[in-house]
């Protein structure tokens, strides 16, 4: 070979080992895999014929996996799998809520905090730090008691709960972005505070936020998953995954399949979630070293 043909060769061999390192790791596409997967039966199979969570086959009580149930069946003979399903209705819907008001109330309130700082940035921490310091799960049982346990109660309160988190993500992204040089520009341009905060300090904070709510994600179907264990959820015989898991923990020894189910969808849920966010964080395709441009 001649050497002429060397540089071709080692242009080709670079591009390669690039190519390679943009792919996702194997990790990252198992989880994306079973997010999709229980996201979309979550959302198709209920559409199916037959699909009734509350439906009891009296005739197969405690039934062991097998077909015509493939997940078994409960106490009342109703299908685990379609009640696992279900449950993940539940958990996700909880999961929207929950992210939907710690962006809006957090992202607003970090901005505002980063952005104008002074007096606003200190009552704004104040707020957030005695938000913090309250017991949130046991306020959630309280208000649950007193309102009655629904999804919407139950996500916006635990996402009430996520407002200083994201509020405190969302500010400190905002500080470091305020001394950058494109900034300092428009500020110096003349740009009005809040075009400067739409077309350049936005952009930038949201993957990092974005980032943060896989986190938030986590933590609200596992409060939501606890609060169904404690009798705060959806009133049985309503499916949610952590409704399903109580219902069965009397029943470990003879039908332990009514509770490991649902247990081991929710763990490979969370443990999917958690290796995303973790993935985003260490500076991934969307995270916060793939966000500084």
């Amino acid at each position: 070979m001649s050497t002429a043909e060397t540089p071709v060769v080692t242009v080709e061999t670079v591009a390669a080992r690039a190519t390679r390192r943009r792919r996702p790791p194997a990790g990252v596409l198992a989880a994306g895999a079973w997010l999709a997967v229980v996201a979309l039966a979550a959302l198709l199979l209920p559409l199916l014929p037959g699909f009734d969570p509350l439906h009891g086959d009296f005739a197969h009580p405690a039934a062991a996996p097998g077909p015509g149930h493939w997940l078994g069946t409960d106490s009342a003979g109703r299908d685990v799998l379609q009640r696992t399903v279900a449950g993940a209705r539940a958990s996700f819907t909880v999961a929207a809520l929950t992210i939907l008001v710690g962006l809006l109330g957090g992202g607003t309130l970090g901005l505002a905090a980063g952005w104008f700082r002074g007096p606003l940035d200190k009552a704004i921490g104040f707020a957030t730090d005695l938000l913090m310091s309250v017991p949130s799960l046991i306020l959630v049982m309280i208000a649950v008691s007193l309102r009655g346990p629904s999804l919407t109660v139950i996500g916006t309160l635990i996402g009430l709960f996520t407002v200083p988190h994201f509020t405190r993500v969302v500010r400190a992204v905002v500080l470091s972005l305020s001394e950058r040089g494109f900034v300092q520009a428009a500020r110096m341009l003349g740009t009005a505070p809040l075009r400067v905060l739409r077309r350049e300090i936005v952009p930038h904070v949201a993957p990092a936020a974005l980032t943060f709510a896989f986190t938030a994600t986590t933590v609200a179907i596992v409060a939501e998953g606890s609060l169904s264990f404690l009798g705060f959820g959806l009133r049985p015989p309503e499916p949610s995954w952590g409704g399903i898991i109580a219902e069965g923990r009397t029943a470990l020894g003879s039908a332990p399949w009514i509770s490991l189910a649902p247990a081991a969808v929710l763990c490979l849920t969370v443990l999917a979630l958690n290796y995303l966010g973790e993935h985003l964080r260490s500076g991934g395709p969307a995270g916060p070293k793939g966000a500084r441009g």
